[in-house]
């Protein structure tokens, strides 16, 4: 196996986590959760040669894989919108939760599945300790106007938790 191509699935390995959580605050069937994830796997891969280490590998990979499930989730004409009464299906790898733990976050990822792709986004950085210079380099935006979004994203969210 070629180095590179190694180091790549190291990499992925240690970060697999992250690939996951994307594919499930954006796809609801656990088939298009593991579309995405392949999705994002062959995108990484295809841009792996242009990264330059200019920043945390980890940080490239995030704008690489929220940027894929937003066209992901746009291009694709099969893709259904999430479903709620299927989030009780949702578990996370390697994390173990008790009962009314598993509920609260069962809500959560309910409720995060009725924003929209960059309230998702914004969230999911958010949930990741991204700061609000962190997200606006990532999305592309103003430090202001990525507060300012993740403001109303955050409030859009408490009020589906009501």
């Amino acid at each position: 196996m070629a180095s590179t191509e190694k180091e790549f699935l190291e990499k992925i390995e240690k970060h697999k986590g992250v690939i996951f959580k994307i594919s499930k605050m954006y796809m609801d069937e656990a088939d298009d959760q593991n579309d995405l994830f392949q999705e994002i796997i062959y995108q990484v891969w295809k841009a792996y040669p242009n990264f330059e280490g200019r920043s945390k590998f980890s940080t490239w990979l995030y704008r690489i894989a929220l940027n894929t499930a937003i066209v992901f989730l746009k291009t694709e004409k099969r893709r259904s919108f999430i479903k709620n009464e299927n989030i009780e299906n949702l578990t996370l790898q390697h994390d173990i939760y008790d009962d009314r733990e598993e509920q609260k976050l069962s809500k959560m990822y309910a409720a995060i599945n009725q924003l929209n792709s960059i309230d998702k986004a914004l969230i999911f950085y958010y949930l990741e300790d991204f700061s609000g210079k962190e997200i606006a380099s990532q999305l592309g935006i103003t430090e202001v106007n990525a507060r300012v979004k993740l403001g109303r994203a955050k409030e859009k969210l408490k009020q589906l938790l009501i």
